[in-house]
């Protein structure tokens, strides 16, 4: 009994004043994933490198926004969001007390406005996204025309870009020779 006191007066206290003082993490530990809206740009890469599909990103065309949205009962506080957002909007917390009492506590949310799109005028892609690669090809060094250019392709949704890409008819010496889509194909591997 003595030996065992001494062993106790020598050791110290160990038990945490947790839940009365903050309970000290590592300084590595994954917590709860949260996201600065002001700096995401709604690019999706975070919900595409999810493996437990707790984010996701829906857009609303008739709203003309995209949501994102991260459910804590599905996040399984891996870190991949965070590696994979090139704008670092996501950063994994300290906070780890993350029982609720309603379950609409367990989701996190934010929205983003969409750009229309130059020719359809329909919703397509977020504008900060849309800035952020347009600042992007400025500071690679692209300008004047060249910018402009991309820009307009940029703002430009798959759909129109798709009808514009087609051949409109006028070239006839290319057209007189066609008789199916394979044969452009065929033409140009034969320029080669």
């Amino acid at each position: 009994m003595i030996k065992l006191l001494k062993t106790i007066l020598k050791t110290g206290v160990v038990t945490e004043k947790y839940p009365f003082a903050p309970f000290e993490v590592a300084e590595d530990f994954r917590g709860k994933p949260e996201l600065n809206a002001s700096q995401c740009i709604s690019c999706g890469a975070c919900t595409r490198a999810c493996p437990a599909n707790a984010l996701i990103m829906e857009t609303d065309e008739q709203k003309g926004t995209r949501r994102w949205e991260l459910s804590l009962a599905r996040c399984i506080y891996c870190g991949r969001c965070e590696e994979v957002c090139p704008t670092h909007a996501i950063a994994l917390s300290e906070a780890f007390e993350l029982a609720v009492t309603k379950k609409e506590d367990l989701y996190e949310s934010a929205e983003f406005e969409l750009a229309n799109c130059i020719c359809c005028n329909r919703p397509f892609v977020a504008k900060k996204l849309l800035n952020y690669v347009v600042d992007s090809l400025e500071q690679a060094g692209l300008r004047g025309e060249a910018l402009a250019t991309r820009r307009r392709q940029l703002e430009t949704c798959p759909a129109c870009r798709r009808a514009d890409n087609m051949l409109d008819g006028t070239n006839l010496a290319t057209h007189r020779y066609m008789t199916s889509p394979n044969d452009l194909i065929l033409m140009s591997l034969e320029d080669m």
